[in-house]
């Protein structure tokens, strides 16, 4: 069969996330409007297995890596994220470059082809979101980065609807070559369930507040335990002021309390049990330019 990594990559916010979780069909990686929302690298395992006529079995697993926008970082936070994206090009047979406009519109694009040019990787290039443009504007987004001859193939998508997906696999396919498989079949990601649990978490918690407290806000995992038909599980919502305590809380409670649930009931699908959640928030300042920090939460560099 053939295997093989496929590095996604991008700015901030152009669907990366969203492309991973309608390439495997289901969610393992948080989605929101805003951008940043992932801050680690994510490995997706798509596995397609079938059986040969004279019984062998044949087919394809890819390991995708969903990396962090690519952007210029403003704290060791946003250093962390550029650099494990970076390093993704240096790891993988097939790099995916998503974008959703011309190149005009967003500046980090052309950051990001100025590594891309002197890479030998293949690279396919995503334009994204097509349900959103007109077929005029596409046409021009794709003659724009067909002419720089930097991609091996174009591709138009929309992750949210899942359109040209399958075809996208089908091209990637194409690079590959014959190898092991590196996961078991029915494996869609290799992070435990307290790092998805975690996340889900986080995602409510960028719904709920908006642009209120934007990127100050961290999760960990203090206790998971798993009893016969409920999991009990506590987390410690960190922020990096009081003042973002106190909305993250909301009046008598009711903001923890909405996101609690919401978080609840994604993660009783994902486990397939009850769920018992409690919620603590703790104000650890600047967290995000601590190294010690960032090591606790898990953003370590390789």
């Amino acid at each position: 069969m053939k295997t093989g990594f496929i590095g996604i990559v991008g700015r901030p916010n152009v669907g990366k996330s969203t492309l991973l979780n309608a390439i495997l069909g289901e969610k393992i990686a948080i989605t929101t409007d805003k951008p940043q929302t992932t801050r680690n690298v994510i490995r997706g395992i798509y596995t397609r297995l079938e059986e040969t006529e004279d019984g062998r079995e044949d087919g394809v697993q890819m390991v995708f890596i969903d990396t962090p926008g690519i952007h210029k970082p403003h704290s060791k936070l946003g250093a962390f994220m550029t650099d494990s994206a970076i390093n993704t090009f240096k790891e993988v047979e097939v790099i995916l470059f998503l974008v959703d406009s011309d190149i005009n519109k967003g500046p980090g694009d052309k950051y990001i082809l100025e590594m891309l040019k002197d890479i030998d990787t293949p690279k396919i290039l995503v334009i994204n979101k097509i349900d959103t443009m007109e077929p005029e504007y596409f046409r021009s987004i794709y003659e724009e980065y067909s002419n720089m001859e930097i991609f091996d193939d174009v591709f138009g998508t929309s992750a949210l609807e899942g359109r040209n997906v399958e075809k996208l696999l089908e091209r990637i396919e194409d690079f590959l070559e014959e190898g092991p498989m590196f996961f078991p079949e029915d494996m869609v990601t290799d992070h435990p369930e307290r790092f998805i649990v975690s996340e889900i978490i986080r995602e409510k918690l960028l719904l709920y507040l908006e642009d209120e407290v934007p990127h100050g806000v961290a999760v960990e995992i203090e206790s998971y335990k798993e009893e016969p038909g409920i999991t009990r599980i506590g987390a410690v919502i960190y922020c990096e002021r009081k003042s973002h305590k106190g909305i993250i809380i909301g009046k008598q409670g009711k903001k923890l309390k909405g996101v609690g649930k919401a978080a609840r009931l994604e993660i009783e699908a994902l486990l397939g049990t009850k769920v018992f959640l409690e919620l603590w928030v703790k104000v650890k300042e600047n967290w995000r330019d601590s190294d010690l920090a960032l090591s606790n939460f898990g953003y370590r560099e390789e």
